[in-house]
């Protein structure tokens, strides 16, 4: 009276070992073992009063396959009738994700069917082992402040650590006193600064384990306060160094030094780079450009950051030259004064049936993709869209007026398009489109990234109602 079950590995992980089950709620029947990650089930469906009877009544039902996440599955209706997964009804050929408890019925009621509930299996020790790194407290600390890392940055080349805080402060007093920066630590000359995200993560772990170790807020908000590091930043210094090209009268103007900017060699808009100068490299062209922060234009990206010469060069009118690396003003500009022609890659977390559908819902209304942009960026402006899952940084200070870089601007556009559809009566929506049920697991779903059928069966575009999203 055992059931069977017969599958295909999809990714070749065949074991002995069952990493799921589906137990039945009548005792009279076995536990059906899934050994494989890709599974078609054959089992019992309907109850019967008579075990012998019933030893012969198995049916192939549903399809299961392993995800990624290792913690959940997918099922598939392979049956020729609906079926129930946590009271779901689940038409045939359809999919949903399942989680360990969840309560699958091989029919459309509850009344005369069987009920199996989804059980998940501990993994096995040897994959349960994680990686596990030992650091010693004081190996995390500022020398500067004595204090475990706040926004830590890394200097170069002798590649000591300091809060971000405490070397802007640093950087600012060796500027005005000396012709080289020297590292706090061991007196290098510093060439290079740049934030360390591996060793923040690392500050913000070792404070978890010891809250004793946290700073108060005032001093938080000291240390913000100083900081000025952003992204790389290359310190240049007043040193000499080794000449690299046949000598010119711009060595004559520039102390003999390699020139990293155009305005190391040539004053634009009353400005021209000395030996102090602090250097930013741009994360598009890669060129360079003197950091100034009391210059009124802005040089970094409030969405990720990163320092972008397009807006600084063109505010200059600068033109670039073989000599020089300089972006177009296009790179880096206000959100007011961009325009876009497509749907971003990223809307609707990739999910290119939603963006059709999108496409269709303008089409429908007799507007563009840059009407509907418009209307949500002044929503924005007007705080009336919930910014939490903005993909962003500093999200609640961006308006139509900040500076972003091409890619922000693509994640702002994704983030107004799904309020956009948020916004939309069912009713409105392409009847295709309308008749959808929507995922549990919404936005956050991860079986739309590799079901093709559940990304296209399912609405995507709405919260979750399970899952870690909730």
């Amino acid at each position: 009276m055992a059931e069977t079950e017969v599958g295909q590995s999809s990714n070749s992980s065949f074991s002995d070992q069952t990493w799921a089950k589906l137990v039945p709620s009548d005792s009279r029947f076995s536990d059906v073992e899934i050994k494989v990650d890709d599974v078609l089930v054959s089992s019992h469906i309907t109850l019967s009063s008579s075990s012998s009877s019933s030893s012969s009544e198995q049916h192939q039902w549903c399809q299961i396959i392993r995800n990624s996440d290792l913690s959940s599955a997918t099922l598939h209706n392979k049956s020729s009738h609906a079926i129930l997964a946590d009271d779901v009804v689940i038409p045939n050929e359809d999919s949903v994700v399942i989680n360990c408890g969840t309560e699958i019925i091989p029919g459309p009621c509850k009344e005369g069917y069987l009920s199996y509930r989804f059980k998940l299996m501990p993994r096995p020790e040897t994959t349960q082992k994680k990686l596990k790194i030992s650091i010693d407290v004081d190996h995390a600390k500022c020398c500067i402040c004595l204090s475990v890392w706040h926004d830590v940055v890394t200097i170069a080349p002798c590649f000591h650590n300091f809060c971000n805080g405490c070397f802007s402060e640093w950087l600012r007093r060796s500027e005005e006193k000396r012709s080289n920066v020297l590292c706090p630590q061991c007196r290098a000359v510093v060439q290079f600064a740049g934030r360390n995200h591996f060793l923040k993560n690392i500050g913000d772990d070792i404070l978890e384990a010891d809250s004793s170790l946290t700073r108060s807020k005032d001093e938080v908000a000291v240390l913000d306060k100083y900081a000025s590091i952003q992204s790389n930043l290359v310190v240049k210094s007043g040193k000499m160094g080794r000449r690299k090209r046949a000598y010119s009268p711009v060595d004559e103007l520039s102390g003999g030094i390699d020139l990293p900017c155009p305005q190391c060699g040539t004053e634009y808009g009353s400005f021209r780079c000395n030996d102090n100068t602090i250097h930013l490299q741009c994360q598009s062209c890669g060129g360079m450009m003197p950091s100034r922060s009391n210059a009124n234009v802005t040089q970094h990206c409030l969405g990720c950051d990163r320092a972008f010469c397009g807006a600084y060069w063109h505010s200059l009118r600068a033109i670039g030259t073989g000599a020089h690396a300089m972006c177009s003003s296009e790179t880096f500009k206000p959100i007011r004064e961009r325009t876009i022609s497509r749907i971003p890659f990223w809307a609707h977390e990739k999910n290119r049936h939603e963006q059709d559908i999108t496409e269709k819902c303008f089409r429908q209304m007799g507007r563009t993709l840059q009407d509907v942009v418009t209307e949500w960026i002044g929503k924005l402006n007007n705080r009336e869209i919930d910014r939490s899952r903005m993909p962003l940084n500093h999200a609640e200070m961006i308006t139509a007026e900040t500076h972003l870089c091409n890619d922000c601007y693509e994640k702002l556009v994704s983030f107004l398009l799904y309020w956009f559809r948020i916004s939309i009566p069912k009713h409105l929506l392409p009847g295709d489109a309308a008749a959808r049920d929507d995922c549990w697991y919404g936005y956050g779903c991860r079986t739309q990234h590799h079901s093709e059928e559940h990304a296209r069966k399912r609405n995507h575009v709405c919260r979750p109602t399970r899952g870690s999203n909730m």
